[in-house]
This record gives structure tokens, C-alpha cells and sequence, in this order.
């Protein structure tokens, strides 16, 4: 198809854009280009109205909510630090999907009081904890986060778990379960009004994608 409108698609690198671009090819959008081979930052497409900017994951929903990118594929773990302001949420994509879960040696009680938690979710954790009317110590880590209780640093970590083979690698195990996560498109609410028509084609071929790729079912 062709779309009537300009359409910028803000993809992070890695496992959202790999399984990310057989649902855009299926809406007939192919980048020129591979972000993992090329330093470039904006993609354009065989599209000549669709192009792709290539992004830090946890930056997709700031650049779709203040314009710089009309629509995003963001995972939910991102979304739900982010907040949301600003954007429509309209489909699960249902790529990249994992688990937002709890973590620790296997002794250890999440139900405690004054644990301190490693994690770089720092706003999914205060939820989680508060919810349980748990008061928790939260300190914020980029990466390395099963390290954390092994050398003292935390009781806890809240991560990503996937197969959960890295855990037990390091001795770790999933104690609580908060979110199931997997990749979801985003569309700016201005490019929502003002582009009603492209975005919404879009976002049809898209939701039929989805329900025709057998890999994301479920």
C-alpha cells in the first residue's frame, strides 16, 4: 500500500527491530538499510513517505510523544517507566515478549520489610512494592543486576527474565511475578488526529500481521 501521509516509525536495535520488520513488511515497508551494519540514525524505506529513526529503546515513547516520531515500537517495559503521557497504545505486537519479574537467592523472602531492591524499573518496582504496602529501598542499576545480591549490594532485583537461564547461572531464581511484557506500537496523539487515515491503515495491516504470524500467538 502507499500512504497518503509522512509517517515516521521510531524502532530501537536489536530484538524489537529484527522482529519488528516482518510486520512492517508485511504493511509493504521495507528499510534500506540495517541498523546493526550502519551508523545511520534515520532509515528511509521503499516507502518514500515512511521513514525509520533508530533509537535507545527507553527513548522511543519521549520521541513519539513530543512529535519527533509519528508512531514507535516500544516493549511495555519501557511504557510503563515512561508513563505514558501523551501517546495511544493501540496494539500488542505481541514480539519480544519476556517477563518483569522479582529476583533472588532461593531463601530469600520478597515479602520483607526495608529489602533493598536493585533495578533499573525503578518506577514498576515502587508499584509493585507499594501495592503490597511494602516500604523498599530502591537502588538504580544499568546492568550487571544479578551481581547485585550476590556481592551485597541488594536483597533483590526486579529484571527482565526471558528463559530465566541467566538467573540460575548466578544462583538466582524468580520469586515474584509483576508484568508480562512484549512490544507494543505507540502513535503520537497530534499524528493520531492529523494522520488519522495512514495511521490507521497502518494499524489495520498491522493487527492482521500479528494475528497471522504463527510465532506471535498467544
Amino acid at each position: 500500500m502507499e500512504f497518503i501521509d509522512s509517517l515516521t516509525i521510531a524502532l530501537s536495535k536489536g530484538r524489537i527491530f529484527k522482529q519488528a520488520l516482518p510486520l512492517l513488511a508485511h504493511a509493504g515497508i521495507e528499510p534500506y538499510g540495517d541498523p546493526e551494519q550502519s551508523r545511520k540514525l534515520i532509515l528511509e524505506t521503499n516507502q518514500p513517505r515512511v521513514k525509520l529513526v533508530i533509537i535507545r529503546a527507553g527513548d522511543v515513547p519521549t520521541y513519539v510523544q513530543y512529535g519527533a516520531a509519528d508512531l514507535g515500537v516500544a516493549g511495555k517495559d519501557v511504557l510503563m517507566e515512561h508513563g505514558g503521557a501523551g501517546l495511544y497504545e493501540p496494539l500488542d505486537l505481541r514480539i519480544a515478549r519476556c517477563r518483569l519479574m522479582v529476583a533472588g537467592v532461593p531463601d530469600a523472602d520478597p515479602g520483607s520489610d526495608r529489602l533493598r531492591i536493585a533495578t533499573k524499573y525503578v518506577a514498576s518496582t515502587e508499584r509493585h512494592f507499594a501495592a503490597k504496602g511494602q516500604q523498599v529501598e530502591i537502588i538504580k542499576l544499568y546492568g550487571s543486576m544479578e551481581l547485585a545480591p550476590l556481592v551485597g549490594l541488594s536483597d533483590l532485583i526486579v529484571d527482565l527474565v526471558e528463559s530465566g537461564s541467566t538467573l540460575k547461572a548466578n544462583g538466582l531464581v524468580p520469586l515474584e511475578h509483576i508484568a508480562n511484557i512484549s512490544a507494543r506500537l505507540v502513535v503520537n496523539k497530534a499524528a493520531w488526529k492529523m494522520k488519522h487515515a495512514s495511521v490507521m491503515a497502518l494499524l489495520a495491516i498491522l493487527c492482521a500481521a500479528v494475528e497471522q504470524n504463527p510465532t506471535v500467538r498467544g
